[in-house]
Parts: C-alpha cells; sequence; structure tokens
C-alpha cells in the first residue's frame, strides 16, 4: 500500500476513532473485512464480523446470530439498497438488548450538492435535491442506490424498530471526517479556517462552501443541510455523551489528535495514537509555560493520556475582532496590538538585534485568535500545541495575522492586512515568513504526500471562480470577456484599470510583452503616482478616445461595478483578468533554423540564479537544449536570490541575464519575478512542454507536487543527474577562504 493510500485510510478511520466502543464487544460490520473500519475495530479488541446487507437477511443466519451483536455498523451501504426498513428490521433483530446501531448516510439535501457537487449514485447535478424525480428509476436499475434526507433517515430508522436516535452532523463527509456535531449542538465559531471541503466533482463547485455554515447555524439550517449523518440508536437509550468532534487525521502518528467536547462541558484533547500521547503532554507543558508568563489559558490537567479543559462560553477571539473592525476600527487596532504584545511576553527573548528581529526563546505557533477566547476583557489562551526554540516572534506575529484575515475580504477592504504588516516592521521579511510557515503547514498535514488525494477531491478555487462566473455571462461574453482577453490587442494600446495586487501581477508578467499606456484607478489619492515606472490616470483618460484604439485591462477582484462604470462611459473593449488563469503567449516562437532531426519538446524553460556560472550550469543548460526545441531562460533576480537563500549573488542580476543570454544553447532570456517565482507561474506565462532541473529536487515533496500539476496540463518536470564536482556553493566558499587567507597574511 503506498504512502497516500495508508494515510487516507487512516483518515476514513476517524469517523468512529473518538467513540467509546465497550471493551470485548461484538461488532457487525455491514461490508467487507479488507475495509479500514473493521481494521480499526480489530485493532481495538471488538470481535468482529463483516455481512452485506442482505445477507443479513438470510433466515437461518439471522437465526443463528439473533440477539449476539452489541453494535451493528454501516456506512452508506443501506442507500444501496431497496428494501431498507427491512433490512433495519433484520439488524433490530441481530442487537442485544443493550445494543446500538450506528448508521452513516448521506443527506440528499447537503449543502456540497447546492454548491455544485454531484449526487454520488447518479453522476448528476441537483438529482438528490429535486428527490430525484425521472432519476430515481435509473439509478436503481443500475443497482447504484440513492442519498436520503434529514427527515427521511429518522423516519425510515422509527419504521425499522429504532425510537431512540441521535443523529451527528458529518462535515465534509463519511470518508473525510473532519467535524461532528451532534444534532442539539451547533458550530461556536466560523467554520472557513477549520473546514476543508472535499467533492466527488471538484470541477463542477461554484460555492465556498466552509463560508456559508455560519448564516445557515443562524437560521436553524445547519443540521437540515449538513453533508452526511452518523445516526446513533441505542435501544436502551444510553447515548455518547460525546456532543462535537474535530479531527485532525491526517497529521500522521506523532500529531494526529482529535478534541471531544463532552456533556457537562468537558473538553477533552486525546492522540489518535500511542506515539501521540507526547504531543498531548506538550501541549499540556506548553500551557503551564504560558500562564508562568501570565498569560491567561484555560484551565487543564492529564488524565488518562488526555487533557482535559472546562467549556469555555465565551466568544472566539477571532470573532470578537472581526467584529470590533465593523463598528470601532481604533480599537480594533488597539485590540490587536495587545494581543501582538502578549504573544512578545510569551517567552524570554534571546536578543533584540539581528535581521529576524526579536527571537523568542520559545515560540508559540499556535497563539493566534482562533485558539484563544475573549473572556471579561482578557484572551485567554487553549491549544498550544507546537512551540519552535529561538523563534522569530514576527513569524507567530505573521501567522497571527493571517490566521485572522483568512477567507475574509470585508476585513481587508476596511483595513488591509498589510497596515500591521508595516506597523510591526515585518514587511521587509514578510515573504520569508510566509515561506516558513508553509513549510511547516506542508509538512504537518502531509501536503506533499496527499496532493494527488486532494486534486482529486478538493476543489480549485480558480476553477471554482470560473464556474460561478459563467452564471452571470453568456457563452459568448464570457468566451470573449475572461477567456480571450489578449484577441484583437496587435493594434490597440492597453491600459489597465486597477493599481493593486492584481494590476502588480499582471506588470510582473506581461509588461515585457505587451506595451501599457498607463494604469486607471478611481482612487484620487493615486492620480498622477506610478506603479512599477507606469502612470496612474483618473478614468476620464478615456473619454474622447477612439473607438478600437485602446484595450482595457480590469485587474480588479470586484469586476463588475468596473465593468458597469466602463460601459456606462461607452467603452466596450474591456477584457477582465484573472492571475490565476493560464493565457497564451503573445510571442510566435520561432524554430531554429538548422536541428539534428526531431526532438522530444518543442518549448523548454529552466531557471536558476546563475551565479559565478560555472560547468553544472553549462550542463544544464545543453542537456535541456538537447531535448527541446527552443530554450527560454528564468534567472531570478537579486531580491529573490536573498529570500531564498539568505544572501545576495556575487554578480549582479543584469550581468548574470547577460552571461546566460550569450550561452549558444539559450534562445530567450527572461526573468523571473521576484513575487511570482513558482513553476506554476511561469507555466502560466509560457505554456512550455517541459521545465529541466537537476535531481537535487527529485525528491522533495513540492517539487513533485509542481511536477504532478504539470503532467495534469500536458506537460513535463525532467530531472537531470546533477553535475558533481563543482558548484556555486563551493565557488563562493573557495572565494571566502582566499578572502580569510590573505586577510590573515595582511
Amino acid at each position: 500500500m503506498d504512502e497516500e493510500n495508508r494515510i487516507v485510510r487512516e483518515i476514513s478511520k476517524g469517523l468512529f476513532r473518538w467513540y467509546e466502543f465497550k471493551e470485548g464487544s461484538s461488532v457487525l460490520y455491514i461490508g467487507k473485512p479488507e475495509e479500514a473500519l473493521p481494521e480499526l475495530f480489530r485493532d481495538r479488541g471488538l470481535l468482529t464480523v463483516c455481512r452485506e446487507p442482505l445477507e443479513c437477511l438470510d433466515e437461518g443466519w439471522l437465526a443463528e446470530n439473533r440477539g449476539c451483536f452489541q453494535y451493528v455498523v454501516c456506512i452508506v451501504k443501506l442507500e444501496e439498497q431497496r428494501e431498507p426498513v427491512r433490512i433495519l428490521k433484520a439488524w433490530r433483530e441481530l442487537l442485544g438488548p443493550k445494543g446500538r446501531l450506528l448508521l452513516g448516510m448521506n443527506n440528499r439535501l447537503g449543502l456540497r450538492y447546492f454548491c455544485g457537487d454531484r449526487d454520488p449514485y447518479t453522476d448528476r447535478n441537483y438529482d438528490g435535491i429535486e428527490n430525484y424525480r425521472d432519476r430515481f428509476s435509473v439509478a436503481w436499475q443500475e443497482g447504484k442506490g440513492r442519498c436520503y434526507s434529514r427527515h427521511e433517515i429518522k423516519e425510515m430508522l422509527r419504521q425499522g424498530g429504532y425510537p431512540e436516535v441521535k443523529l451527528y452532523s458529518v462535515l465534509p463527509d463519511l470518508e473525510h471526517p473532519q467535524l461532528l456535531y451532534r444534532e442539539d449542538t451547533l458550530p461556536n465559531e466560523e467554520l472557513s479556517s477549520r473546514l476543508f471541503p472535499m467533492y466527488q466533482n471538484p470541477g463542477s463547485i461554484f460555492l465556498k462552501e466552509e463560508y456559508l455554515y455560519t448564516d445557515l447555524a443562524e437560521n436553524g439550517m445547519f443540521h437540515a443541510m449538513a453533508n452526511a449523518f452518523l445516526a446513533e440508536c441505542p435501544l436502551d437509550g444510553n447515548f455518547s455523551d460525546s456532543k462535537h468532534v474535530t479531527l485532525a487525521s491526517e497529521r500522521g502518528v506523532s500529531d494526529a489528535c482529535m478534541t471531544i467536547i463532552h456533556e457537562k462541558d468537558v473538553v477533552e484533547k486525546r492522540a489518535f495514537y500511542p506515539q501521540g500521547k507526547r504531543r498531548i503532554m506538550e501541549i499540556a507543558d506548553n500551557l503551564a509555560a504560558l500562564r508562568s508568563r501570565g498569560i491567561d489559558t484555560v484551565d487543564f490537567e492529564l488524565r488518562n493520556d488526555s487533557l482535559l479543559m472546562p467549556y469555555v462560553k465565551a466568544e472566539n477571539v477571532q470573532s470578537y475582532f472581526r467584529r470590533l473592525l465593523l463598528s470601532d476600527r481604533d480599537s480594533f487596532i488597539r485590540e490587536v496590538d495587545r494581543f501582538r504584545d502578549m504573544i512578545l511576553s510569551s517567552s524570554e527573548h534571546v536578543t533584540a538585534d539581528g535581521e529576524d528581529g526579536i527571537l523568542l526563546e520559545k515560540g508559540y505557533l499556535d497563539l493566534v485568535p482562533l485558539n484563544s477566547f475573549y473572556q471579561d476583557g482578557k484572551y485567554v489562551v487553549y491549544d498550544q500545541e507546537f512551540c519552535m526554540e529561538n523563534c522569530p516572534a514576527n513569524l507567530v506575529v505573521m501567522r497571527m495575522l493571517c490566521s485572522l484575515y483568512f477567507g475574509n475580504d470585508g476585513m481587508e477592504k476596511l483595513l488591509p492586512v498589510k497596515f500591521f504588516f508595516d506597523r510591526y516592521g515585518i514587511t521587509p521579511r514578510l515573504d520569508y515568513w510566509k515561506k516558513m510557515e508553509l513549510d511547516f503547514i506542508i509538512k504537518l498535514r502531509r501536503e506533499g504526500e496527499l496532493y494527488d488525494y486532494h486534486v482529486r477531491n478538493r476543489r480549485n478555487d480558480s476553477l471554482t471562480e470560473k464556474n460561478h462566473q459563467r452564471m452571470n455571462f453568456s457563452e459568448e461574453e464570457y468566451q470573449r470577456r475572461f477567456v480571450d482577453i489578449f484577441r484583437n490587442t496587435e493594434k490597440k494600446k492597453l491600459v489597465l484599470f486597477g493599481s493593486g495586487k492584481v494590476a502588480a501581477h499582471f506588470l510582473a508578467i506581461y509588461r515585457h510583452e505587451y506595451e501599457i499606456s498607463c494604469l486607471l484607478d478611481n482612487d484620487r489619492r493615486k492620480w498622477g503616482c506610478m506603479l512599477d515606472g507606469i502612470p496612474i490616470q483618473p478614468p476620464s483618460f478615456l473619454q474622447d478616445k477612439q473607438p478600437g484604439e485602446y484595450q482595457v485591462m480590469i485587474c480588479i477582484r470586484d469586476y463588475l461595478p468596473v465593468m458597469r462604470q466602463l460601459e456606462g462611459m461607452g467603452v466596450g473593449d474591456y477584457s477582465v483578468y484573472e492571475p490565476e488563469r493560464d493565457y497564451p503567449r503573445r510571442r510566435r516562437l520561432k524554430l531554429p533554423s538548422q536541428g539534428n532531426g526531431f526532438k522530444k519538446y518543442h518549448i523548454g524553460y529552466t531557471a536558476g540564479v546563475f551565479d559565478l556560472f560555472h560547468i553544472g550550469h553549462l550542463n544544464l543548460l545543453r542537456r535541456s537544449k538537447e531535448m527541446c526545441d527552443y530554450l527560454i531562460v528564468g534567472v531570478v533576480t537579486d531580491e529573490q536570490t536573498l529570500w531564498m537563500k539568505g544572501k545576495k549573488p556575487y554578480i549582479p542580476f543584469e550581468e548574470r541575464m547577460e552571461i546566460v543570454r550569450s550561452c549558444r544553447y539559450v534562445d530567450e532570456v527572461v526573468e523571473v519575478p521576484a513575487q511570482y517565482p513558482d513553476i506554476q507561474d511561469a507555466y502560466g506565462i509560457y505554456h512550455f512542454d517541459c521545465q529541466f532541473s537537476g535531481n537535487d529536487h527529485a525528491e522533495d515533496p513540492h517539487w513533485l507536487a509542481q511536477q504532478r500539476y504539470l503532467r495534469e496540463r500536458g506537460s513535463e518536470l525532467y530531472f537531470f543527474p546533477y553535475t558533481q564536482g563543482t558548484s556555486s556553493t563551493m565557488l563562493q566558499e573557495a572565494l571566502k577562504r582566499e578572502s580569510g587567507n590573505k586577510g590573515a597574511e595582511q
């Protein structure tokens, strides 16, 4: 079993890892013995028997096993049966007097289907929402099944002989459980930072599901529109005392854990595996250390390898901050300052000097508003899992700010997060801190190992936005405005509407291919200013211009008001630029006149710093050219090199560009934009057939993920054997030694 399948199998077990089965009990599992859940039950010492649904109707077997099982567990299998009530009655006979049925079923009115996901049985949109109508018989004829609503499931269970029923709403679904809420419990926080939706068909999604649950909860619709349910049906009426469960299943044996809110307002933090007990003890140690520094924490105690805490009935700090910004901007700034001061006081300072600023002896990476309560004017923190020694304070502060602003465009409009980055001196090293955080998250959540799994099941936000856009335009208009944005621009002057991040992205990628006359902005304060050397003008610049003279490229996320504004001005030549979309290059690439027959790839691409140009660089370029007709070489800027390697190149950027340009294997030299250095960015510009790299990256999960990204688009990432012997690092070290020897001689 490969690593991805092993992790996914463990994720599915999370559906019952929290559940308190009585040791030594007998379980009838409806399914195959090789599935994940029977393995979990056997590992927990439960006597497990596996049967298919219809096998349970065999009269001889039913008579022989009547009343023998403490548990019957069935996940989605009942949805495939034509006579579900009859099967439920059979299971009822198989249970002992204190037995219980645990039944997992999809909800045909689940929010995922309103967001565009396809029905798991008909593979069509909205069939379940419409109660299948004409599709129901087709699904049955094909032997697939159907989903049921919350009301239908409860009625089915009542008819089957289960008068005592409580449903847990399962998000995002039964295969990938992350959050479970008992039907008498609602979320006390926004789920946008906690939930990672998963889908049958991510390509058809047009709404971001996780942002909708707060409104559903406030309007009494949360449980009715949950994606799936886990029904607990105890024959003796003794339900589990768990009200809410949060699962972090993907982290691995050392870090996977669950948080359970029990009756009587007790919160339990528990490890998935024995190896994770150390992590639970570390959380207690971290909370104790913070408390010793005068920081308020939840009360806690360790008991039987679990961390127990009281349930705090107070507002989450993240919610408090977001609400405060809407009512009092100055108070919001003061409160964020106070939270930052708490971070700075959370540990001794190792030093206040150096490029990284203050170093904390211990940096608590989870010291963020999401893991804090606002109670009686104080911040009360909890769930402090991770601690980094000699940690830059700005890394923790940056995490705090990014967590606070994550997924909330409204906050960004009221007060951009950059205000705080500048205020706290984070901006000069922001990319560095973000890279550190990203590396931490990728490793913790095992994003590299689960890349293919996420591609299959998680939505692509860019595609989601495109799907949403299509609903507002005719097919012809959508193609013209959003897809073929560079069509017929050869004889027009290009004008960008907007001067923010989207415009900066366009300039970084395309300014060398298109002549841009100016930028337009409705903000009077920007008129007369420059962005990357291009003037910013008022929209009135377009008045009295001849039709066909200018093509306007809207570079603003909220583009609809600008579209209406331009149409009101009589300007019809406009398109909308989306940084996430792939656009074809304007330039026509010519094949070399000479060649040695057909090569494997047409357009090739490679990139690097190319400092102290040496034989390793030459071999990379030569081998790349041997495999492609036209080789584009990206050269990394001095600023980007400083960010990646912590030091500037010996050779200035312009000189490195000229050195590479003079190599006979190179057809075109380009600058790698400092803000957009990723392979995905390069592919979006050049649409190359292959990127070439040394095999020192061949085992890097991030590079392997990029390789899969290219392959999905018909491109490739090819690794050459790394040239042994000479490297830029070796040359730099030799120069340092030489410089040191000369200094000693003097």
